[in-house]
């Protein structure tokens, strides 16, 4: 065995078919396959710790977990040993040795989420799992006026569930964009991070929005009231995808 070191691993996932990021008593998760898989493959028990705990049905491009080892494999070849080893829905983008002292959710980032609407007459079997179907007419361009009222540092509590343990509800979102490319409506938020059920009650609320059942100046009222039963329904995890997380710091 070698010395230790810490390994940051890149992960993408399709979060079809697991219970989430994190490891549950019941069910398969991103986080017990890569552990699983990491120890097969190093010969000691490894046990990863993701940056983005993403729910069952959410998909991912760029989450990130660490880990430490003693094994002598190199860093930048366990992603492409993993690989060989994972299910076909799960994949390495990259790994490499970090600083000991690196943690995924202890240090400043930039995270990027999307969130698709296809938005037409007749469901899409093809994007099915990756889209949310919207039968009802949206225009985009309601939402992206809603869109920008939540751009800035605001108390989010409007649009969390609420989780006891977290008691700062105060987050920045760097930019929100609503664009529509023929029947698939994306909508894409960057912030220094999300509160939990965050993103996807933002695209519910903009949902409604679109929809024409709340007006986009309402927006400011729903943040100020703090109150999360004023904005809209907290829209299917499946539309959902954590696009990367970029560290600052």
């Amino acid at each position: 065995m070698g010395k230790k070191k810490r390994v940051k691993l890149t992960v993408a996932y399709d979060g079809t078919n697991y219970n989430g990021w994190q490891v549950q008593p019941n069910g398969v998760t991103i986080e017990s396959e890569l552990n699983r898989h990491l120890s097969e493959l190093l010969g000691e028990e490894i046990r990863v710790t993701g940056a983005s705990r993403t729910d069952a049905g959410v998909h991912a491009r760029g989450n990130v977990a660490v880990f430490d080892t003693t094994a002598r494999m190199p860093a930048d070849k366990i992603s492409y040993a993993m690989n060989t080893r994972l299910p076909v829905d799960i994949r390495i983008q990259e790994s490499c040795e970090v600083a000991p002292d690196f943690h995924p959710r202890f240090c400043e980032t930039v995270k990027t989420y999307e969130y698709k609407i296809c938005n037409r007459r007749f469901p899409d079997p093809c994007s099915r799992l990756y889209s949310l179907f919207y039968y009802w007419d949206l225009d985009e361009k309601r939402m992206q006026k809603a869109a920008d009222y939540l751009v800035g540092t605001h108390d989010f509590t409007s649009f969390c569930t609420n989780k006891p343990e977290v008691t700062d509800h105060v987050r920045t979102i760097y930019s929100l964009d609503v664009t529509r490319e023929g029947e698939m409506i994306t909508v894409r938020v960057r912030g220094n991070g999300f509160l939990y059920n965050m993103v996807r009650i933002i695209a519910g609320t903009l949902l409604r929005v679109g929809s024409g059942m709340m007006e986009p100046d309402e927006i400011p009222e729903i943040l100020a009231a703090r109150d999360r039963g004023r904005a809209g329904e907290t829209a299917p995890a499946h539309g959902l995808t954590l696009v990367n997380i970029k560290y600052t710091s």
